[in-house]
């Protein structure tokens, strides 16, 4: 099972490229995809699920350029895109039932599938209430439902968690792990903690190019001894955040505790354990000055 995107652009309006000379090879696991906004992830996702076609370049799925043979990928495809719509006059039963035969699943079989669906998303006891009345929150988990409803084995995943709750998003994150271990899965996403717990690969995404593609672990150990926690008073903050990458902020008693990445910290700060987020906005800034600060 391989899912290889070679030399990959997407160019609109015959200007403006969204994704420039893109390649990467997939096999089973969870790629997450990280980057500003504009960077051509929902691009990206959008040819690979079929959707658009590259300006040049090709994506194989198994060997098969899957824009001359589309229903190759499109059998085994799953996508909960980023602006999942629903029918609101439609219970969740209705709705699911109706993508199944849009899927091409037997009756029996899509009957089956939706009832073990529905209980794994937790959305049983309101499965004949029209999907007007949900909240964004359980709408977005009947979207989940609905993207594994062929089982598929490519699974595409655009800002999954957006209107869950704590606990819902714990039990999603859960559910792409246990699901990783058979299938190619990638998830975009803005909230860094949900790939930190569910990636077995990175890849980010500045201005339509890959910048960098490594496991959790890697980046992690490319910002050791790079990032500190500094104390400030509050007026200090803007001057501080022009100096150096800021990965979070706190307010306490004692002042504002900074988390702060750079090679040369103040005297007074000190090192601490550095997360993804703060991996992330490493690379970044590298991208971005060509320096690590």
């Amino acid at each position: 099972m391989r899912l290889v995107i070679d030399n990959v652009s997407k160019i609109y309006g015959g200007k403006r490229a969204a994704l420039r000379n893109f390649s990467l090879s997939l096999e089973p696991g969870v790629l997450g995809l990280l980057g500003p906004n504009g960077a051509g992830k929902t691009t990206l996702m959008s040819m690979i699920a079929t959707i658009t076609k590259p300006t040049d370049g090709r994506i194989l799925w198994n060997g098969t350029d899957t824009a001359q043979e589309p229903d190759t990928l499109r059998a085994v495809l799953g996508y909960l895109p980023q602006d999942f719509g629903v029918y609101p006059n439609l219970n969740a039963v209705e709705f699911l039932e109706y993508l199944a035969a849009v899927k091409g699943l037997d009756r029996k079989t899509s009957a089956l599938r939706i009832a073990e669906l529905l209980d794994l998303v937790d959305l049983n006891n309101v499965r004949k209430l029209p999907l007007g009345r949900y909240s964004g929150g359980m709408k977005q988990r009947v979207g989940i439902a609905q993207a594994l409803l062929n089982n598929p084995l490519i699974l595409i995943v655009d800002e999954p968690t957006a209107g869950l709750d704590p606990e819902e998003r714990m039990r999603f994150k859960s559910l792409l792990s246990e699901l990783a271990g058979n299938r190619i899965i990638l998830l975009s996403t803005h909230i860094v903690s949900d790939i930190e717990s569910t990636a077995t690969v990175i890849a980010l995404l500045v201005q339509g190019q890959l910048v960098v593609h490594a496991a959790p672990e890697t980046l992690l150990k490319g910002v050791e001894g790079r990032v500190w926690d500094w104390v400030v008073a509050s007026a200090e903050l803007n001057q501080v955040a022009h100096r150096y990458p800021v990965s979070s902020t706190v307010r306490r008693s004692d002042g504002v505790h900074l988390r702060i990445i750079t090679t040369e910290p103040p005297r007074d700060a000190q090192p601490v354990t550095p997360s993804l987020e703060d991996a992330y906005l490493f690379c970044l800034s590298v991208h971005r000055d060509g320096v690590a600060r």
